[in-house]
C-alpha cells in the first residue's frame, strides 16, 4: 500500500503504484476537477505520476502559485504548437514562465508581427478545445541526444539538463512534441480559452549572447479565468499611465541623453525628491548608530582581483588606465570599505561597527536591457557594511530587518515578501562557512517571526543573502533590500581585530542595502505614487492661486509666509480664470492649493483644496501652515489636514 501524507497531516492509503490523479479522486471530485499537478515529497509531478510507498502528497490548482506556474508553462507549449502549425519551419528553443506569464524563443526567418497575434490565439483555442492530453515521454540522455541530433537548440538543452532521464511532452496524438522537464496540466482543455492572450514579440539572442543568432521571443499570459485576465490587462493599462519615464518628463524630474546612455540626468525638481530621500535615509541611519563614509569611484585593478569581483563580475565592469596602471570603475562599494577598515587597528570593543555609504557605482548593461531609471549604468547604492563578531550576527541581522521595516513603511510599502538565497555554483569560501552563514540568516528571520522562501543557489558569490521584494500599488514585485553575510572577503583582505583574550581574529562582515539603487527606487516611487508624491517628497508642496489681479499682493504675502516657514511654495498670479489655475495645479500634481480672493484677504484665511479632490475648506494661514508642517515632519502619506 502507498501511504500519502496530505498537507493537513491526514494520511490517505492507496494501492501501490496508483496514479496521482486517482489518489486526488479519492480526496474529492471537486479537487480532482481543479487539479493541475501534484507535489510528491516536495517535488512537482504530473497527475499521471505513479505513487509508491510512504510519501508527502500535495495537490496543486491554479489558485496556488506553483499550480498557476504549471498552467502558464503548459500554455507556452500550446502557443508553441500553434506557431509551428502556422509556420512549419519554426524551430523551438525554450519556453519558460516569467512573472504573470510565459514566453517562447523561436528561430524563424519570417518575422512574427503583432498583427499575427490573433491568428496565433485562434490556433491556440483550437488546441485547447481539442482537449488533448499532455503525454510525458522519458528516455536516457543518450537516446535523447540521438533523437535530437538534427536540432542544435535541443542538443544544447539536453547537455545542460541535469539527471540521467530526459523527458519530452506530446499533445495527445498530434505531431507536436517538445523537450521539457515538466510537469504539465493533464489536458490542453484545462485552460480557459478566453483567459489567455499573446502580449508582445521581441528579439532575443540565444543564451543572451550577442554573438549568437537573434531569435524571436513571443510573450503571452494566461490566468485561471477571463475575469482575472481582464483585471490584469487593466493593471497593465494603469501601469502605462504610471510609467516613470512619462511622468518624469511631465514633471521635469529627470532626462536621458545620447551623450550618456544609461546615465540619468536629475533636474531641479528631481533633485528635491532625491535629497528628501537621502535626508530621511541619513536620519534613520543615525538613529540606528551608523557612521557614513565615502570611497573613490576608481580603484586599482589588483584590488578587484583580490576581492574576487574580477573572476565573478568583470563582464559588468568598466576599465581605464592612469600612468600606465590599470584601474577599474567600481561596480560595488565593499572593497573600498575594507580598505578603510584596514587603515587602523581594531578591538572587539568597537563592535559592531556599522559603516554606511551612498556609493556611486557603474555596471555595464546592454543597450537593449536599459529601462529609464530602473535599469541604468550608473547608480547610487545605499550601501552599508557591518563588522561584528560571530556572536553578534543574529542581533545585527535583526537590527537591519528593523531598519528595513521602518524605511519601507514610511514610503507606504507594507506588503513585501522575503527570500533567503543559498550557495551558488560559483562561490568562494568553504561549505562549512556557507552553512554557518545561511543558518545565521534563517535564525534572524525566524526570531522576527517573518515568513520567507528559500531561493536555492542564488546567493552572492561570497555569501548567502536575504532579499526583500516589495509590492507596489499595482501588485508588481520589486526586489529592493538585501542583507548578505560574508565570512570570506574579510579573510581575503586580512581583516582582524583584537579579541578579549588579546588574540587576533577575523570579523564577520554583513553587506546590506535597503533601497538598493536610489535611481531605481526613485523610478519605483514615481510609478507607485503615479507622480502624486506625499507632501514631504513633493517638489512643489503648495501653490497659492489668486482669484484675480486684485488679490495678487495677498497671494504673494501668503507665499512668502509659507516659504519663510520652509514650505516649497509658488504662486500662480496669471490672468487665467481660477478654474483653469485649479485644473493646472491638479495636472501638475500639487498636494495643496491655497485659493485667495477678496473674502480670504479680508479675513486672513485661505480656501484650501487637496490634490485629486473637489472638496475645499476655509482655514487661517497659520493653521494651514501648522497642518502642512506636521504632515511634512511626520512624513505622512495622507494629505488630510
Amino acid at each position: 500500500m502507498a501511504k500519502l501524507t496530505l498537507p493537513d497531516g491526514k494520511v490517505l492509503e492507496a494501492a501501490d503504484g496508483i496514479r496521482a490523479e486517482e489518489a486526488v479522486e479519492q480526496i474529492g471530485p471537486g479537487l480532482a476537477k481543479a487539479a493541475l499537478a501534484v507535489k510528491i515529497n516536495g517535488k512537482l509531478a504530473d497527475l499521471s505520476a505513479p505513487l509508491r510507498g510512504d510519501v508527502s502528497f500535495e495537490v496543486l490548482t491554479a489558485r496556488q502559485p506553483e499550480g498557476l506556474e504549471v498552467l502558464r508553462h503548459s500554455c507556452a507549449h500550446i502557443m508553441a504548437e500553434a506557431i509551428c502549425r502556422i509556420w512549419p519551419k519554426a524551430k523551438l528553443v525554450y519556453g519558460p514562465t516569467v512573472a504573470d506569464g510565459f514566453y517562447y524563443d523561436i528561430d524563424l526567418d519570417e518575422p512574427i508581427r503583432p498583427e499575427d497575434f490573433e491568428k496565433i490565439e485562434e490556433e491556440m483555442r483550437k488546441i485547447i478545445q481539442s482537449n488533448q492530453p499532455f503525454i510525458r515521454i522519458e528516455m536516457s540522455r543518450q537516446e535523447a541526444l540521438r533523437k535530437m541530433a538534427h536540432d542544435p537548440y535541443k542538443l544544447d538543452n539536453i547537455q545542460r539538463a541535469s539527471g540521467d532521464v530526459i523527458s519530452f511532452y506530446r499533445h495527445g496524438d498530434s505531431n507536436f512534441e517538445d523537450l521539457c522537464r515538466g510537469p504539465h496540466i493533464p489536458r490542453t482543455g484545462c485552460i480557459d480559452p478566453k483567459a489567455f492572450k499573446i502580449m508582445s514579440v521581441a528579439g532575443a539572442y540565444w543564451h543572451g549572447d550577442a554573438s549568437q543568432k537573434m531569435l524571436q521571443r513571443v510573450y503571452g499570459t494566461v490566468w485561471p479565468t477571463k475575469k482575472e485576465l481582464d483585471a490584469y490587462l487593466e493593471r497593465l493599462e494603469e501601469a502605462k499611465k504610471r510609467d516613470h519615464r512619462l511622468i518624469g518628463k511631465q514633471m521635469e524630474l529627470f532626462s536621458f541623453h545620447e551623450e550618456g546612455p544609461g546615465f540619468a540626468f536629475l533636474h531641479p525638481k528631481g533633485m528635491i525628491i532625491w535629497n528628501e530621500i537621502i535626508d530621511f535615509w541619513r536620519q534613520v541611519h543615525r538613529k540606528y548608530k551608523y557612521v557614513e563614509v565615502k570611497t573613490p569611484i576608481i580603484l586599482n585593478e589588483s584590488l578587484w582581483h583580490r576581492s574576487g569581483h574580477w573572476d565573478h563580475y568583470k563582464e559588468n565592469m568598466y576599465f581605464t588606465s592612469v600612468d600606465g596602471v590599470n584601474y577599474a570603475i567600481k561596480p560595488m562599494n565593499c572593497p573600498g570599505g575594507l580598505l578603510i577598515y584596514n587603515s587602523k587597528k581594531h578591538s572587539y570593543r568597537e563592535f559592531p561597527m556599522r559603516v554606511a555609504e551612498l556609493g556611486l557605482v557603474h555596471r555595464y548593461e546592454a543597450s537593449g536591457q536599459m529601462h529609464g531609471l530602473v535599469r541604468v549604468r550608473q547608480f547610487t547604492q545605499d550601501d552599508a557594511h557591518i563588522f561584528c563578531t560571530p556572536e553578534q550576527i543574529e542581533g545585527e541581522i535583526i537590527g537591519v530587518i528593523n531598519l528595513v521595516q521602518e524605511i519601507y513603511s514610511t514610503f507606504g510599502f507594507e506588503d513585501y515578501h522575503i527570500e533567503l538565497s543559498t550557495k551558488p555554483e560559483k562561490h568562494i569560501g568553504s561549505d562549512e562557512i556557507w552553512e554557518l552563514a545561511t543558518n545565521a540568516l534563517a535564525g534572524a528571520l525566524k526570531h522576527k517571526g517573518l515568513a520567507f522562501q528559500i531561493n536555492e543557489g542564488d546567493g552572492a558569490f561570497y555569501g548567502p543573502k536575504i532579499d526583500f521584494h516589495i509590492n507596489d500599488c499595482l501588485g508588481r514585485s520589486w526586489q529592493l533590500g538585501t542583507i548578505q553575510l560574508d565570512f570570506s572577503m574579510p579573510q581575503r583582505f586580512s581583516l582582524v581585530y583584537s579579541d578579549r583574550d588579546n588574540t587576533e581574529k577575523t570579523p564577520v562582515m554583513i553587506h546590506r542595502a535597503i533601497l538598493g539603487s536610489l535611481e531605481r527606487f526613485l523610478g519605483i516611487l514615481i510609478e507607485h505614487y503615479g507622480g502624486n508624491f506625499p507632501v514631504w517628497l513633493a517638489p512643489e508642496q503648495v501653490r497659492v492661486l489668486s482669484i484675480s489681479e486684485k488679490t495678487n499682493a495677498y497671494a504673494e504675502q501668503v507665499q512668502r509666509r509659507l516659504e519663510e516657514a520652509g514650505i516649497r511654495c509658488t504662486a500662480d498670479l496669471t490672468d487665467d480664470k481660477i478654474g483653469a489655475k485649479i485644473a493646472r495645479s491638479h495636472s501638475d500634481r500639487i498636494p495643496y492649493m491655497a485659493v485667495v480672493g477678496p473674502k480670504e484677504e479680508e479675513t486672513g484665511t485661505l480656501t484650501v483644496r487637496l490634490r485629486q479632490s473637489k472638496e475645499s475648506c476655509s482655514m487661517n494661514v497659520e493653521a494651514f501652515l501648522s497642518g502642512v508642517q506636521e504632515k511634512i515632519r511626520s512624513r505622512s502619506l495622507s494629505l488630510t489636514l
